[in-house]
C-alpha cells in the first residue's frame, strides 16, 4: 500500500497547489484577515497583542477551510472517486492521504508565515512561536473535520456554503482550545500546557475517526 499512497499524496499535493485552496491564495486570504483587524480595533497596541492569538486562530480556521469543499468534488466529477472507492488502497487510507496532502499544501504554509503576520498585531517573538505551535497542533483537526463536510456535500454543485454550515459548529471545540492555548502563550492567566494537550488530543481523535466517517459518506454517494 505504500507506493499507491505515496503516488496519491503527490498527485493530491500537486492538485492542491493549483486549486483555490492552495498556499498562495490561502496565505493572501490569511494576510487580508489579519491586516484589516487593526483598522477595526484601533491603534491600541496592547489590545492588539491581547487579541492577536484569537485573530490568528480565526484567520487560520477560515483559510484552512478554503478549498476543502473541492477536496472530493473533482474526483466525483471525473470518475476518479469510483477508482478510489473500488481500488486496492482502502478508502479510509485514501481519505487520510488526501487530507494530509491538502494540509501540507494549504495549512502548513500558514503555520510558517503566522509569526510574520503576528508581528502586525504587536505580538512578541515567544508568544508568536507558541501560537504557531498551537496552529500546528490544531489545524490537522480542522482539515479532517472539513473532509467530513466535503464528503457529505460532494454530489452538490456549489456546496461550499452548506459545507461551512455543517463544519463550522464542529470546529468550535478546536477553536476554543486553540485560542485558550494561544492566549496563555501570550501571557494569559490560564496555563498553556492543558489546552495545548487537549488540542493535540482533538487532532489525534479527528485523524483516527474522520477518515471512517468521510469514507462512509463517499460510499453512500456512490450507491
Amino acid at each position: 500500500m505504500t507506493a499507491p499512497a505515496i503516488a496519491l499524496f503527490v498527485r493530491e499535493w500537486r492538485i492542491a497547489r493549483r486549486i483555490g485552496g492552495g498556499a498562495p491564495v490561502g496565505a493572501v486570504f490569511f494576510l487580508i484577515l489579519v491586516a484589516v483587524m487593526p483598522f477595526a480595533l484601533g491603534p491600541d497596541l496592547d489590545l492588539l497583542a491581547r487579541l492577536g492569538p484569537a485573530i490568528l486562530w480565526i484567520a487560520a480556521l477560515l483559510a484552512t477551510l478554503l478549498g476543502l469543499d473541492r477536496l472530493f468534488q473533482a474526483d466525483h466529477e471525473d470518475g476518479s472517486l469510483d477508482i478510489l472507492v473500488n481500488g486496492l488502497l482502502p478508502l479510509e487510507i485514501a481519505v487520510l492521504v488526501k487530507c494530509a496532502a491538502h494540509w501540507t499544501a494549504s495549512a502548513l504554509p500558514l503555520i510558517v508565515v503566522s509569526p510574520l503576520f503576528g508581528l502586525m498585531l504587536a505580538m512578541t517573538p515567544l508568544p508568536l512561536m507558541l501560537v504557531a505551535a498551537t496552529l500546528a497542533a490544531g489545524t490537522p483537526a480542522l482539515t479532517m473535520i472539513g473532509a467530513i463536510g466535503a464528503a457529505l456535500t460532494v454530489s452538490l454543485r456549489r456546496g461550499g456554503l452548506l459545507m461551512a454550515v455543517l463544519v463550522l459548529p464542529l470546529t468550535i471545540p478546536v477553536l476554543i482550545f486553540g485560542v485558550a492555548a494561544a492566549s496563555a502563550a501570550s501571557g494569559g492567566a490560564a496555563p498553556f500546557l492543558t489546552p495545548f494537550l487537549m488540542l493535540c488530543a482533538l487532532s489525534l481523535f479527528a485523524i483516527a475517526a474522520a477518515p471512517f466517517a468521510a469514507a462512509a459518506a463517499l460510499r453512500h454517494v456512490r450507491e
